[in-house]
């Protein structure tokens, strides 16, 4: 085992071995890891979440995270990942490890799941792009196979047939479980014979998705299959989940019942802000990190706590910046701040003072953080 800071955190890695390793189209790929019965434990997980991979690159050892397409009940960590450049660490990966090496990866992590209800009926939606299917197949896996009375509507945006990924998998689970499962495949750049199927996964998409797809209910002639809608799921890029979220919650779907995963850095609020704050200026911040203790001071409180430490350089740590990662997840110690969104953090540990310094305004003339939360 090796420990690491990685996202300010101490994260806990294992050797592992690559048990089967598949290329998926031309630019992504699969890696099965074989799980030793001593480490079994510490690779338990939940539908949804991810792992990071630790390995050398040309002149350097990075880390990425990487979504788990397995479910739990399968016992096995498999991964999707996505080769965005030639040049890139995933490029590097896929030419340089074969079944059989061992790769460093970390323990699973990550809060993109849901809360299992086998007793119960439920409608879940979810929608995924591109290399955004991976957390979602977890979860569809694990549903389908924990969930008897749950039913699922899959839409899968792509640029082209050709890109698709895990196709066969996805096919299979519909023809398996055809009575509680619809997948919608779109692709954007190429042509479809039903024109709906063609373009991006978008608000106008969604109107579209929720009047011709999710409109009668066979379970309830009263109402539409988007009525009975419990959970929305969404991964892809930033703007993607955004313009969706957005366009599920306006279609009459709660917060809290719309989660999200993120594959990159996005900057921008996922929900507009709608509250105002009295400003406040010369914002006194102390902070915590990594055993060390900074402060500061903040022109005022127009912006988020976290953006405008990181304009002054200070290494906090972060990864989306939209309250989705939990990467800048820290404890309250002094002061006051309005957390505006949190997709993140769970009840008991916002009645502790967690808060996630990227959605946090300051209400107070001084604040007192500790991101050292192990």
């Amino acid at each position: 085992m090796e420990q690491h800071i990685y996202k300010g955190k101490l994260t806990q890695f294992h050797r592992l071995k690559i048990a089967k390793k598949e290329e998926l189209t031309k630019n992504t790929f699969s890696l099965e890891f074989e799980i030793s019965e001593h480490l079994k434990r510490n690779f338990e997980f939940e539908a949804g979440q991810f792992v990071s991979i630790k390995f050398k690159a040309p002149d350097k050892e990075v880390i990425h995270d990487y979504s788990m397409t397995s479910a739990p009940y399968e016992q096995k960590i498999a991964l999707g990942i996505k080769i965005n450049s030639p040049e890139g660490a995933a490029a590097h990966l896929s030419e340089n490890y074969q079944v059989g090496d061992e790769l460093w990866v970390s323990e699973p992590a990550g809060r993109f799941t849901l809360v299992s209800k086998p007793s119960e009926f439920r409608t879940i939606v979810g929608f995924a792009a591109g290399i955004g299917i991976t957390p979602i197949l977890s979860h569809f896996k694990n549903i389908l196979y924990n969930e008897p009375r749950t039913r699922l509507f899959l839409f899968f945006g792509n640029k082209s047939s050709e890109e698709l990924i895990f196709r066969d998998e996805l096919d299979h689970l519909a023809k398996e479980y055809n009575d509680r499962l619809q997948i919608f495949y779109f692709y954007s750049k190429e042509r479809t014979s039903n024109s709906f199927f063609h373009g991006r996964l978008d608000d106008k998409k969604l109107s579209l998705i929720i009047n011709q797809i999710l409109h009668l209910d066979d379970t309830d002639e009263e109402s539409t299959i988007w009525d009975a809608v419990d959970e929305v799921l969404i991964c892809g890029k930033g703007e993607m989940i955004k313009t969706l979220a957005n366009a599920c919650y306006h279609h009459g779907i709660p917060k809290k019942n719309i989660h999200f995963e993120l594959f990159e850095e996005f900057n921008d609020d996922i929900y507009p802000v709608e509250k105002e704050f009295p400003l406040i200026e010369n914002v006194k911040v102390e902070f915590n990190l990594l055993g060390r203790i900074y402060d500061t001071t903040l022109p005022d409180n127009k912006e988020k706590i976290l953006q405008q430490l990181l304009i002054q350089k200070f290494p906090v740590p972060y990864s989306c910046k939209s309250g989705i990662c939990g990467s800048c997840e820290c404890i309250l110690e002094e002061g006051e701040v309005e957390l505006l969104e949190n997709e993140y953090l769970t009840e008991k540990e916002e009645g502790k003072g967690h808060i996630l310094a990227c959605m946090s305004i300051a209400k107070s003339r001084k604040i007192k953080l500790n991101f050292d939360l192990s």
